[in-house]
């Protein structure tokens, strides 16, 4: 095998189309660009969305609602639901780790105690947040409410 013997794979090297080099190419003329409009046209570049001159979509429909990104979500628990907990696992001290231990809130969940139903028993609250009723309520039963 000598340099300059060798030679590429059969059909592996084409000769490019020559357009727009007159008619006796078979591509002079409109140089394969079809007759006139933007795309035939210098520069011609389609916008994303563009509907070619009617009112795109995104701006036909109507503007809907707004993401706060500052907002906090909470897992409500309400006074009668921590009662049941109390009962059935015999829990005095309820914080975000024995919440998690029995599934009652996911691994980032943040926690507001809320002041629905009624609370016999004494417990003590570790929690995010708390309601100005709830809080009352465990206190008045003898247990604490601390905020996280």
């Amino acid at each position: 095998m000598e340099l300059h013997s060798l030679k590429p794979a059969a059909g592996a090297v084409k000769k490019g189309k020559r357009i727009a080099r007159g008619q006796g190419s078979g591509r002079g003329g409109t140089s394969t660009k079809g007759h006139k409009g933007a795309k035939s046209r210098a520069g011609h570049k389609l916008k994303r969305g563009f509907e070619g001159g009617q009112m795109p979509l995104q701006m036909r429909l109507p503007k809907v609602g707004f993401k706060n990104p500052n907002r906090v979500e909470y897992v409500p628990i309400n006074l009668d639901y921590i009662q049941l907990m109390v009962e059935k696992h015999n829990l005095t001290d309820i914080n975000l780790d024995s919440l998690k231990e029995h599934g009652f809130i996911a691994r980032l969940d943040r926690v507001k105690v809320l002041g629905r139903g009624e609370l016999k028993a004494k417990v003590n609250l570790s929690v995010h947040a708390c309601s100005p009723a709830a809080k009352e309520a465990v206190e008045k039963a003898g247990g604490s409410i601390v905020l996280v």
